[in-house]
């Protein structure tokens, strides 16, 4: 069957973060290659000899990892281009059904390195019979390897993939090793041999080859932003404006800042909302305030906030009402955090009580500052909270708690009914938006927490500069790492200090969005101008939940 080839160049990324999310594509159906740069790794095959590591990683700087790919020890960082194909791979010729072609699946991939080479200018590349992988001068007296391959292949589909040298700077990080256990060769780059291109001319070239190779209906590519400056990606300047360091982000990501709509223009009949202050609205609003509660409803400056307090709906915020991150689209404070409050949990399930809710939202503000980035907060609110009402579905929106695997793990041993974590914006704009997060790190996290079992959630703004193409491969990319529910809203300017706005997207825009993430497999989509994260947070649960039991499995 025809497909498109999904390529996705995620800039630089843990290799932790990369498996996890190698590992929720390779369950889907669709077929993907990323490209990618490791921080310094020594990744050891699964016949990998121990003693071909010749120092100790941490000495410098790196990570040593057991990946479940064939191979030695490699090493992976800055300056090589990682390229992750997740594809549907034949069965062996004439056969039709059975084993996927193993050897023709490599032979592939060295091929693609191969024409890759000959096409940025280094010729006198090829095979060396028995020893995979790329090797410069294969048949003269000092070979040279270029590119590592190793790779997975199971149920039919490829994991894993090749490591191609561009940069010399990256040759230093073998010197610590036997590279793939070769004792005999050495090792080299595209640099090194003289061939002077950048990572981005290499992309573009393997994404090329790539699509022509396995890209059956063509290919859709969306990248992470390609110049970024390490003053670009200071923190957000709250007090002065945006500034010119967050207006950098986005001109680097190539919005157009100059054509953003202005702060004092009209806005659209659809994004005008009426206060109603009702009863509910009323009850709710005492029960926070007797609590001494934070309701991200009121923090972030929800248009919603009247609707669904009304409706007997809030989410609480935990860990205070500063935040650590400063992201340019937030409105939640920023100044020093304060303790926690452990106290905090059992005022939260008092007040889920009190209200009688039978769908309650926890988020938290980012707590960078932490050491477990406040998982141990979130799990303790939902133990409380299912403790004092049992019968009350929990929904937590946490932060990326830093990528880190023990306190992801403390809030999926939580077993919130739904895990929410936003990715907010398209690939491109992800540096400009909220440079302390990433995009391959929160889809880790989704993957993550939909492969032990849990019903997950995320969310998109619009309105920044991104394209509809690039929000359809985000919500692909959502999808295809097991996310049930997402929701789509539009990006609204706090204060004349945040990020500026792009541009207005329609009702029926956010009509047609709804559709499409329907059509990709979301059990529930809420798409529409004034959407926010925790909108009707309630019935997408129930669509989830539907959906699973139909199904009878998790999806």
């Amino acid at each position: 069957m025809a497909q498109p080839l999904e390529i996705r160049w995620l800039g630089k990324v843990r290799y932790r973060d990369a498996l996890a999310l190698q590992r929720a594509l390779f369950a889907s159906f669709d077929n993907y290659l990323l490209l990618l740069e490791h921080p310094p790794t020594y990744t050891l095959g699964v016949r990998a000899n121990t003693t071909n590591v010749l120092a100790d990683p941490s000495t410098i700087g790196a990570e040593l990892v057991t990946a479940d790919r064939g191979g030695d020890v490699t090493f992976h960082g800055p300056g090589q281009l990682v390229g992750y194909p997740i594809l549907t791979v034949p069965p062996k010729r004439g056969t039709g059904v059975g084993m996927a072609d193993t050897a023709a699946y490599v032979d592939s991939i060295e091929q693609l390195v191969i024409d890759a080479c000959f096409e940025l200018g280094l010729a006198n590349v090829g095979r060396i019979r028995r020893c995979t992988g790329v090797w410069v001068d294969p048949d003269g007296p000092a070979p040279r390897k270029i590119a590592a391959i190793g790779v997975k292949l199971s149920r039919g589909r490829s994991m894993h993939g090749f490591a191609l040298n561009v940069d010399r700077e990256v040759l230093d990080g073998f010197r610590h090793i036997v590279p793939c256990g070769i004792a005999d060769k050495g090792v080299t780059s595209l640099a090194a041999e003289g061939v002077a291109v950048t990572m981005r001319d290499v992309v573009d070239v393997v994404a090329s080859l790539a699509t022509a190779r396995w890209g059956t209906d063509g290919s859709t590519r969306a990248d992470h932003v390609w110049r970024t400056t390490p003053e670009d990606l200071a923190p957000f300047s709250r007090g002065a404006g945006p500034g010119t360091k967050a207006l950098n982000r986005l001109n680097n990501a190539g919005v157009d800042t100059a054509q953003a709509v202005a702060s004092t223009s009209r806005k659209p009949e659809w994004l005008r909302v009426k206060a109603n202050m009702g009863q509910e609205f009323q009850t709710l609003r005492k029960t926070v305030r007797d609590l001494d509660l934070v309701t991200v409803c009121e923090e972030a400056g929800c248009p919603n906030i009247h609707e669904c307090w009304n409706d007997g709906t809030a989410t609480f915020m935990i860990l205070g009402e500063r935040c650590t991150r400063a992201c340019g689209f937030c409105l939640v404070d920023t100044r020093l955090p304060l303790p926690p409050d452990p106290s905090e949990p059992s005022r939260v399930a008092e007040a889920v009580a009190k209200l009688g809710l039978q769908h309650a939202v926890i988020t938290m503000v980012a707590r960078d500052d932490l050491v477990d980035g406040g998982a141990a907060a979130v799990a303790a609110t939902v133990r409380a909270i299912r403790d004092r009402n049992p019968g009350t579905r929990i929904e937590t929106l946490i932060s990326d708690l830093k990528g880190d695997d023990s306190s992801i793990q403390t809030v999926i041993d939580s077993a919130p009914d739904v895990l929410n974590h936003n990715l907010e914006t398209v690939l491109r704009l992800q540096r400009a938006v909220r440079p302390s997060a990433g995009y391959a790190r929160s889809l880790a996290l989704l993957a993550r927490s939909h492969a032990a079992g849990l019903t997950t959630k995320s969310g998109l703004m619009v309105g920044l500069g991104e394209t509809d193409v690039e929000v359809r491969a985000a919500l692909r990319d959502l999808r295809n790492v097991g996310v049930d529910i997402v929701t789509i809203g539009q990006y609204l300017r706090p204060t004349s200090t945040h990020l500026p706005m792009s541009r207005f997207w329609s009702a029926e825009e956010f009509d047609t969005l709804r559709t499409y993430g329907q059509s990709v497999g979301f059990a529930h989509v809420e798409a529409s101008p004034l959407t926010r994260s925790s909108y009707h947070a309630r019935q997408g649960a129930e669509a989830a939940n539907a959906v699973t039991v139909t199904l009878g499995v998790r999806r």
